[in-house]
């Protein structure tokens, strides 16, 4: 069975996304991997396509409750784990948000009991072409279905399997 094998990156909910670069940037020595007025900021330490993303928080919040937007597991694997680690989620009963392909990571979500959503990918480039494509990338990631990114015989049409690190 396929497992998750560490942490990704963590996006936070911020008051204002050009101070919280500021303070990622400037402060940790980070770098802006992307930043767009919609959806936000990400940042990166420079082994990877991000660390951390930063996002305006919606609605009414005050300095204590902003937070946490998600935190992201990366998976060993590719497309075809990924796809197991859903199906058996879906037999233990875990509802499964839509399902983002992002160019370079491909990526279910779900929410913990208390609400907190969690993000679950595979990595699609290896980190620095993916970083690279994550600069130059226009748009946002898409909704995809399995059977979009597998082919019939549950093989993934493309993406890394394993990351050689």
């Amino acid at each position: 069975m396929p497992r998750i094998e560490r942490v990704g990156h963590t996006v936070l909910n911020v008051s204002d996304v050009a101070v919280a670069v500021e303070f990622y940037r400037d402060k940790l020595g980070m770098e802006v991997t992307r930043w767009e007025e919609n959806p936000g900021a990400f940042m990166s330490f420079g082994r990877q396509h991000h660390d951390i993303g930063l996002f305006k928080a919606r609605g009414e919040h005050s300095r204590g409750t902003l937070g946490l937007g998600h935190v992201a597991f990366v998976i060993e694997g590719g497309t075809e784990e990924l796809k197991a680690i859903h199906d058996d989620l879906v037999s233990k009963g875990v509802e499964i948000l839509p399902k983002i392909d992002y160019g370079y990571t491909r990526s279910i979500y779900i929410n913990d009991p208390d609400g907190n959503r969690i993000e679950i990918y595979c990595e699609l480039l290896e980190p620095l072409s993916a970083k690279k494509f994550m600069i130059n990338r226009e748009g946002k990631g898409k909704v995809f279905e399995w059977n979009e990114v597998l082919d019939e015989s549950g093989r993934s049409d493309h993406g890394v399997s394993k990351l050689h690190r």
